[in-house]
C-alpha cells in the first residue's frame, strides 16, 4: 500500500479554493499517519479575515482531539504561512511543518519576519519547505493570472 500524499490532499483543497473564487491555499492536519482536518482558504465565503487554510484546519483538529494542543501533530499547507498563521501554528504545538510555495511578499517562516526564528515564539516545529513547490506555485499563478 502506498503511503498517504497529505501535500496532494492540500492541493486538492487548494484547487478547491480556487474554484469557489478564494485564494487556492490547502491545508491539512495529520497526527499518527491519521488526517485529522482538511480546510481551504475561506476569507470571502466567511467574510472573515482570519479564515485562512492553516487556522481553519488547526480549528478542526483541535476540535477533533478535544485539545489546543496538537502534540505530535504534522500541518501539510501548500503555501508558506503569513505571520497569524506562523503564530497559530506555534500556539497549537504543531511537531513539522510542511509547506509547498515560498511566499517572498507574505510568508512568515522563511521569508519576512521569520517568525519561528524570533525570540519571543514559544515553540517551533520542524519546517520542511519547497513539498510539492511546483504545482502548488502553479495553481497559484494560474489563479492570479486569471484575475488579471
Amino acid at each position: 500500500m502506498a503511503a498517504p500524499d497529505f501535500m496532494g490532499l492540500a492541493l486538492a483543497e487548494a484547487k478547491a479554493a480556487a474554484e469557489a473564487g478564494e485564494v487556492p491555499v490547502g491545508c491539512v492536519v495529520v497526527k499518527n499517519g491519521e488526517v485529522l482536518a482538511t480546510a481551504n482558504n475561506r476569507t470571502l465565503r466567511d467574510r472573515d479575515p482570519t479564515a485562512h487554510a492553516e487556522v481553519l484546519a488547526l480549528r478542526g483538529a483541535a476540535k477533533k482531539l478535544e485539545s489546543e494542543r496538537l502534540i505530535d501533530c504534522d500541518l501539510y499547507v501548500t503555501l508558506e504561512p503569513c505571520t497569524m498563521c506562523a503564530s497559530a501554528i506555534s500556539f497549537a504545538r504543531i511537531r513539522r511543518l510542511y509547506f509547498g510555495a515560498y511566499d517572498p511578499k507574505g510568508g512568515a517562516v522563511e521569508s519576512g519576519v521569520r517568525f519561528f526564528s524570533a525570540p519571543t515564539c514559544h515553540h517551533k516545529p520542524e519546517v520542511y519547505g519547497g513539498i510539492g513547490e511546483a504545482e502548488a506555485a502553479a495553481i497559484l499563478k494560474n489563479f492570479f493570472a486569471a484575475k488579471r
